[in-house]
């Protein structure tokens, strides 16, 4: 039987999320779909959500759970990709302020990313010699907590939306640039309980979302990605359950619930 479910996985540095995904599936039985629910940078640590089998249909829910991230900040220092991977240049300036601003938030992500610029990777246009301009988009990031500073670093906790790029908010600080990034939870899930043995079975994974039970003649319904009744104040995605067995994802519809992800096959 095909393996489904959520990997916790703790990348080490030196490595691409898609080495890790990449590993993963030459584990598994051939053919079984992996990917993964949000980029870690090469220099960059912590936890990885490796998806498997049906879980990769979930991807977009887990993607959008918000992330936290212990940095440290290299201040007096600029760097063109802003972390240490970067041609480092020592300005000697010290940030004036050692603050990064909470709350909703525009946000330009860095030449060097993987958001895509007239349908290339801004990275790929940049170590082309390319001029790279990218779009501000909005951010939230939910705390930011200064856990030490000592000469030129300092150690901060973020917990902020998805999409946030944390290597952008240490360079808002002034001069300085990101010399470590771990990634500690993603959501309900923590970089301590990370476990390459263990794959969390995907009703588990998605209990972040409330569940709406279902009756047999309703469970029918769901698996052929029809609607079902609300059944309760259900403003968002919501997992529609009948027994022991997650069916699906749905989303409300005027007062109904329409599957959007069956993950039951009829």
């Amino acid at each position: 039987m095909v393996p489904s479910g959520v990997l916790l996985r703790a990348k080490p540095a030196g490595v691409t999320s898609h080495d890790v995904v990449a590993e993963v599936r030459r584990s598994l039985p051939r053919g079984t779909k992996v990917g993964h629910a949000g980029t870690l940078d090469p220099f960059a640590t912590g936890l990885l959500l490796v998806l498997v089998g049906r879980a990769t249909r979930a991807q977009r829910f887990l993607m959008a759970l918000p992330k936290t991230y212990r940095a440290v900040a290299r201040l007096g220092w600029v760097s063109d990709t802003l972390d240490r991977e970067g041609e480092l240049v020592q300005t000697g300036r010290m940030p004036a302020r050692l603050e990064i601003p909470v709350g909703e938030q525009m946000q330009r992500p860095p030449v060097f990313s993987a958001v895509k610029v007239g349908g290339r990777r801004a990275y790929e246009l940049a170590r082309a010699g390319e001029a790279v301009e990218t779009s501000a988009r909005p951010v939230t990031v939910y705390s930011a907590e200064l856990l030490w500073a000592e000469g030129d670093r300092a150690a901060f906790e973020i917990s902020c939306s998805a999409g946030t790029y944390v290597r952008t908010l240490i360079a808002d600080l002034g001069d300085a640039c990101c010399d470590e990034l771990e990634r500690t939870a993603i959501g309900p899930f923590r970089l301590e309980d990370a476990d390459p043995e263990r794959i969390v079975p995907l009703g588990e994974a998605l209990s972040f979302l409330p569940e709406r039970v279902l009756d047999e003649g309703e469970a029918v319904a769901v698996r052929h990605g029809r609607r079902v009744a609300r059944g309760g104040q259900h403003s968002g995605q919501v997992r529609l359950v009948h027994g022991d067995e997650l069916l699906a994802i749905a989303e409300p519809r005027a007062d109904e619930l329409q599957p959007v992800v069956v993950f039951a096959p009829a």
